[in-house]
């Protein structure tokens, strides 16, 4: 789908990625409705956009409350007339802990925000994306829906959940107007141990980190060439490669590398 002209709904997007990619749409002429838990980011947002901010709408809003998700498509309309893509990208991830010894609250903190919240914008929005002449759905996944991570259980399963999820409805669309892509980023600078609450420590070895520029610009060519997933970054790259080879020396690879994290624990 090509974006110029279109109308996307980003969350996450008063940070990171999200930011990223709503000042990304609005260089290649789209309109974008900014979707955040902190207004404060979505200000943020704005006040990068510049001249260009004139394309937004700000709706500050928590994906896991989902009436206040159901209203929000009425509130995309009647800011921009119409919805033509949505892009999943709001998640958290999980401090560096063993299963066990993560509180019960965490747990279900992490299947709301990641696997639930991305659910309820999904419903929500596809009606109307199905309603258009064309329409594009993006979810944002992780590295960590296909290789696990030692001391990120939790937030992996969540992501894997996400991946089937977007897989199985590329599956159900088509012959629909609605296109739809996986993203699946690896280790990426972006301000999400932040806003967890979550302390970010460094594997050992040394990984590549992608600027949240450059993922934006990869993850909307992908998006515009109706991509069915993009790997973003040398490490998802490689990873993804690896694991199909291998996934029991792809497991040992990361457990190797992160085994570390735990041991501090």
């Amino acid at each position: 789908m090509r974006l110029a002209g279109k109308v996307v709904v980003v969350t996450g997007a008063g940070s990171g990625l999200g930011q990223a990619l709503a000042l990304e749409l609005l260089k290649r002429g789209a309109r974008v409705a900014v979707v955040d838990l902190r207004e404060e980011g979505l200000r943020e947002t704005q006040a990068k956009a510049g001249g260009l901010a004139g394309g937004l709408s700000l709706h500050p809003l928590d994906i896991t409350d989902r009436p206040k998700v159901q209203a929000l498509p009425e509130a995309v309309e009647k800011a921009h007339g119409q919805v033509d893509g949505l892009i999943n990208n709001a998640g958290i991830i999980q401090p560096f802990k063993r299963l066990l010894d993560l509180e019960e609250a965490v747990l279900e903190r992490v299947m709301r925000v990641n696997f639930f919240g991305t659910l309820y914008m999904t419903r929500a929005f596809l009606p109307r994306l199905l309603g258009r002449p064309e329409a594009h759905l993006v979810n944002v996944a992780s590295m960590g829906a296909f290789v696990p991570v030692p001391g990120q259980a939790v937030y992996g399963a969540s992501k894997a959940a996400v991946k089937l999820l977007t897989e199985a409805l590329w599956a159900e669309l088509q012959g629909t107007p609605v296109r739809v892509t996986l993203a699946l980023p690896g280790a990426m600078r972006t301000g999400i141990a932040e806003h967890s609450g979550v302390e970010a420590p460094r594997a050992e070895g040394g990984v590549p980190v992608l600027e949240p520029e450059e993922a934006a610009r990869i993850l909307l060519d992908a998006v515009e060439r109706d991509a069915f997933r993009v790997l973003l970054g040398k490490d998802a790259r490689a990873m993804d490669l690896l694991y199909r080879l291998s996934p029991l020396y792809a497991t040992r690879l990361i457990q190797r590398r992160m085994a570390h994290l735990l041991a501090r624990g």
